[in-house]
């Protein structure tokens, strides 16, 4: 299965978040993190003190991520997956970061689950950039690699709450980088 739809940035995106794949729910409706289950939007109204379901719709979503200068893309371009299970992502071909890296100034790469860091750390884009004390060197920038627990449902060892304090590291880079 090929990935459905593109990256979510801009020039002004200083945070790329890297999910695995989407879920049929968000391959559907053709944006991350669609499916309700999933706690990734739930997570953000929480870290930024939104009204509870204010990032319900797209459109919405997008108009945060932009204005947190927060770009979204997932690392597999290709896999073989059956429904939503990212323990069955097979034969995952990887997407070329630096389609990013090149048209934004990203700072911070979180990576959001374990498969997703399993993929991102075996892919040639990884190899071929020094990672030293989870700093990426690409061309003259310095990235730092932040890795998150998964916000799917499927990750039920993750209570919200402990979701939501394990993010915190997020909105403290956010506020770190100049915009």
């Amino acid at each position: 299965m090929k990935h459905p739809f593109k990256p979510f940035f801009d020039k002004n995106s200083k945070i790329l978040i890297l999910g695995s794949f989407p879920s049929i729910k968000s391959r559907e409706m053709g944006f991350y993190y669609q499916n309700k289950s999933n706690r990734f939007w739930r997570i953000l109204e929480a870290l930024y003190n939104l009204e509870k379901e204010e990032l319900k719709d797209i459109k919405t979503q997008q108009n945060f991520l932009k204005k947190h200068n927060i770009a979204l893309w997932d690392i597999t371009q290709s896999c073989e997956i059956k429904n939503s299970s990212d323990s069955t992502i097979k034969n995952a071909k990887i997407n070329d970061l630096s389609l990013i890296l090149n048209e934004a100034k990203i700072e911070k790469i979180v990576i959001n689950g374990k498969k997703a860091l399993e993929l991102f750390q075996k892919s040639s884009f990884y190899q071929k950039h020094s990672l030293k004390e989870g700093i990426l060197h690409y061309k003259q920038s310095e990235i730092k690699i932040l890795a998150l627990p998964s916000s799917s449902s499927a990750n039920a060892k993750f209570k919200l709450d402990t979701l939501i304090k394990e993010y915190e590291k997020l909105k403290k880079i956010s506020k770190n980088i100049q915009v």
